[in-house]
């Protein structure tokens, strides 16, 4: 009996050791692995401020073809109405106002077209990105074109195609 007390006290002192010791036992820490910092090349500030122009661009067009539909169907509408039908001389007069008014913003949108593009063409930083931006000022030119010949509805296909081509100058430009 005396012998199977000393062998419990002795499993419960090692059992109480053994505790402690893992306690104190040290956990090995991997030393983190540190990546060098990525660098960020931040393009020129000419290709930042035409990214800007571009966007800037690119929003003004979207914003006239979508008001610019109606707008131009109701001339078209009122030039159909006004061959089949006597219209009084006050609404011909208003809608030819409203075609200068058209054609007049349509050759401000084609002015900053052409702008924006020979900017593309001037300066070598942004030659890189000319092929496709290239062409803006000619749908720029082909919309007033429609516009002066009477087709309001048909200007808006090329100010559609000069948007596409401004969304893919925006995708090749760096951020």
């Amino acid at each position: 009996m005396r012998h199977l007390r000393i062998v419990v006290l002795a499993i419960i002192t090692l059992a109480i050791f053994a505790g402690a010791a893992d306690a104190q036992k040290r956990s090995v820490k991997k030393p983190n692995a540190k990546k060098p910092p990525a660098n960020k090349t931040v393009p020129p500030l000419d290709v930042r401020a035409a990214r800007e122009k571009v966007d800037v661009q690119l929003a003004n067009v979207t914003r006239f073809v979508d008001v610019l539909g109606p707008i131009a169907q109701s001339i078209e509408d009122l030039d159909a109405s006004a061959k089949t039908k006597r219209l009084p001389k006050a609404t011909l007069d208003q809608n030819e106002a409203n075609k200068q008014k058209v054609i007049i913003a349509i050759r401000n949108l084609r002015d900053a077209l052409t702008t924006l593009e020979s900017e593309f063409r001037t300066k070598p930083v942004l030659a890189k990105y000319l092929p496709s931006i290239e062409g803006i000022s000619g749908l720029g030119s082909r919309s007033e074109d429609s516009a002066i010949a009477g087709r309001f509805v048909a200007a808006k296909d090329p100010l559609r195609d000069a948007a596409q081509k401004l969304t893919d100058t925006l995708a090749v430009l760096p951020r």
